[in-house]
């Protein structure tokens, strides 16, 4: 079988394309399209699209976290594949072709796939606290294999303030590896690079351009062994970062409306969503608004609809029209206006705020912080305790990465809402002849597409996800 090598470049869009010439020569060689996405347009729901053909409110991944209300807690970035709820295209492949053997380098919901290969960020949580970055591989075989030659995962330039182009770096060598090694019939790889700058300085900015050549130089080597082993190659994005200069301070504004309870402990405040009657898990452009009582949802979508910022509310009814009507998501559903964005902030004096918010703890916030990207700019010390943090951790002491900003205003770049402009959305770029009948006629494929293409490349049939 003709094997396929799918790529997620976070990120990519019409527009950058213009700096990537190892992508571009994808489209060149076979054809180029339009990527339809999914609301909200972010990488864990867009990700299961695009392997299930199925919608949010049929796979269940409505955001990158929601409130898991069989827990009375918010989680974002959980990781195993059982939350996904259908057949994965790999799935479908191996019930046609048994011996049909997929690796996944990095794609999220990992854990617990039933790919027969698969390496994933996983750090190790030390007894007394500590964290060091590594990875989770399947086979087990595989960890001692990649590590050795490419040294441990680099966690701590995946993502944070110190986030560059050496995870996406590390990505690529180790997919390059699996490649050439493992020979599986499909290749899944995810590079992050795009996310960092783009948030930081925005799409417009001459990082943003910097980052688009740093990860396509970082992709040759891997498309040269797809070409070797004249595999088709299909790069993808989940979404297309735009300007964002506006945040949104949804939590705050149902906390002063006695909507948002929260409690304390060591004169820190955390969020109560067993006790409060409504709260928002923000995500990028999209808040998923959870509300215990009926009775309280025209309250809370005036108040919500009211705040500077927002472009819609959406109930149930209307969810519907997105197809992120799933039992996990919020009563309400607020998405934002273009240049606007959600903080997951819920204290109204910054005292008052816990330790963890300054710092790295991506499963601990009850909402995405794109302020992790920042040393905090009012600290003069910050690169001072950045560096002693460092130390310590070099020398197996444990630490607290305090360094990150409370002040959202740094961030410059936000995605969520469906696009506004196909040149910043996200685009699919094959090298194959094929070209699915609703391209040609019309230049665009649909997320719940991509599925049924990827089969259609290795001469297999689709089958109702």
């Amino acid at each position: 079988m003709k094997p396929l090598v799918l790529l997620d470049v976070v990120g990519m869009t019409p527009r950058l394309l213009e700096h990537m010439p190892n992508l571009s020569a994808l489209g060149a060689q076979g054809w180029q399209a339009e990527l339809g996405t999914v609301l909200p347009a972010v990488t864990c729901s867009a990700q299961s699209t695009f392997l299930t053909g199925l919608m949010p409110n049929q796979h269940g991944i409505v955001g990158n976290g929601w409130y898991f209300r069989d827990l009375g807690e918010v989680h974002l970035w959980r990781q195993h594949n059982r939350l996904v709820q259908g057949e994965k295209v790999w799935e479908t492949a191996r019930a046609a072709h048994p011996g049909y053997r997929a690796a996944n380098i990095c794609w999220w919901y990992a854990m617990g796939a039933s790919t027969d290969m698969l390496v994933t960020p996983r750090p190790i949580y030390h007894a007394d606290g500590r964290k060091s970055p590594d990875c989770y591989t399947r086979p087990v075989a595989l960890h001692d294999e990649l590590t050795t030659e490419l040294g441990s995962f680099p966690l701590f330039q995946y993502w944070g303030p110190t986030a560059s182009i050496a995870s996406s770096r590390w990505i690529a060598q180790a997919a390059t590896r699996v490649l050439e090694r493992h020979r599986p019939e499909m290749l899944l790889v995810y590079l992050p690079h795009l996310d960092y700058d783009l948030q930081r300085y925005g799409p417009d900015a001459p990082q943003a351009v910097a980052a688009a050549r740093a990860v396509d130089a970082e992709l040759a080597p891997l498309l040269a062994e797809a070409r070797r082993q004249q595999a088709s190659v299909v790069a993808l994005s989940e979404y297309g970062i735009t300007e964002a200069n506006q945040p949104v301070d949804i939590n705050r504004a149902l906390r002063r409306e006695g909507l948002l309870e929260v409690y304390r402990q060591a004169g820190m405040e955390y969020l109560d969503p067993w006790a409060s009657r409504a709260f928002a898990v923000a995500d990028h452009q999209v808040a998923h608004v959870y509300v215990d009582d009926p009775a309280d949802l025209p309250r809370v979508r005036d108040i919500v609809a009211g705040l500077p910022g927002v472009d819609e509310v959406l109930d149930r009814e209307q969810q519907a029209r997105y197809g992120i009507d799933h039992e996990r998501a919020g009563e309400l559903v607020a998405v934002a206006e273009p240049r606007a964005w959600f903080t997951y902030y819920y204290w109204l004096d910054d005292a008052d705020a816990p330790d963890f918010a300054k710092g790295v703890e991506i499963h601990r916030k009850p909402g995405y912080d794109p302020a992790e990207l920042f040393l905090d700019p009012k600290d003069p010390l910050v690169k001072a305790k950045a560096a002693s943090n460092l130390v310590r951790k070099k020398v197996g002491l444990r630490y607290a990465m305090n360094v990150v900003p409370l002040d959202p205003a740094p961030v410059r770049g936000s995605h969520g809402r469906l696009p506004d402009s196909p040149a910043d959305g996200p685009v699919l770029l094959c090298s194959d002849s094929f070209v699915p009948a609703g391209v040609e006629k019309n230049g665009k494929l649909a997320a719940t597409e991509v599925r049924d293409l990827l089969l259609q490349l290795q001469g297999l049939e689709p089958k109702a996800g």
